[in-house]
């Protein structure tokens, strides 16, 4: 406080503090309003774009973006999993429910892809809840935590080189289910395009004609 003739007046340092406290707690009151109407789907196919899961949602919800998440441990640049916010946490709820209880195909997948309500760990641009303090500590050997993450540096090895394994895996699979629905694309659109040809030159026409059959009848 500072002593003058009038009242006291505020430290305006203070004043800053409170205004910077009340637009952090809003801050993250809108951020944990984001994840309540946002969805986690993961099992995606490689090929998958933001486009694809648009489309395969707009049949139960109306999809306000799509975030891929980042896998780090893995040199391929590719989705395997997505942030999807949609326009309510209603929304949310009857999507995962939706894909929990049928299979949910995305992309051509040969498998479902899997979905669940998102939680703030999974959002890469949280914001720190108000209040919080992050403390960061060099481990040197023979400090009583070394020995721990020394554990959690190889399981981390180790799950990456089964990551790798996977979705080396994953990729093969893709490319041949891809081939395969090629196949199945190209033998279509020959079908399609026999139709067409047929009934274009006026064979149909000359069949109904010759067996006597009116095509405009029923």
């Amino acid at each position: 406080w500072i002593r003058g003739l009038g009242a006291p007046m505020a430290n305006p340092n203070e004043h800053a503090e409170g205004m910077m406290g009340e637009h952090a707690e809003k801050e993250y009151a809108d951020f944990e309003a984001r994840v309540k109407r946002t969805i986690y789907i993961d099992h995606l196919s490689p090929v998958v774009t933001r486009q694809v899961i648009r489309a395969a949602l707009s049949q139960c919800a109306h999809v306000v973006s799509v975030e891929f998440v980042e896998n780090y441990t893995i040199p391929y640049d590719i989705p395997a999993a997505a942030l999807v916010e949609l326009d309510d946490e209603s929304q949310a709820r009857s999507a995962v429910d939706l894909m929990r209880d049928f299979p949910f195909i995305i992309g051509g997948m040969p498998r479902p892809v899997r979905a669940s309500l998102a939680r703030p760990e999974m959002f890469p641009d949280r914001p720190s809840p108000p209040g919080s303090k992050m403390e960061f500590l060099w481990l040197k050997q023979g400090d009583p935590e070394y020995d721990g993450m020394s554990k959690l540096k190889s399981l981390a090895k180790r799950q990456e080189a089964e990551n790798m394994a996977l979705i080396k895996n994953i990729l093969e699979e893709e490319k041949e289910l891809a081939a395969q629905q090629q196949i199945m694309l190209d033998a279509n659109y020959y079908k399609y395009d026999l139709l067409e040809n047929i009934v274009q030159n006026g064979t149909v026409k000359n069949l109904a004609g010759h067996y006597r059959v009116n095509l405009f009848d029923g």
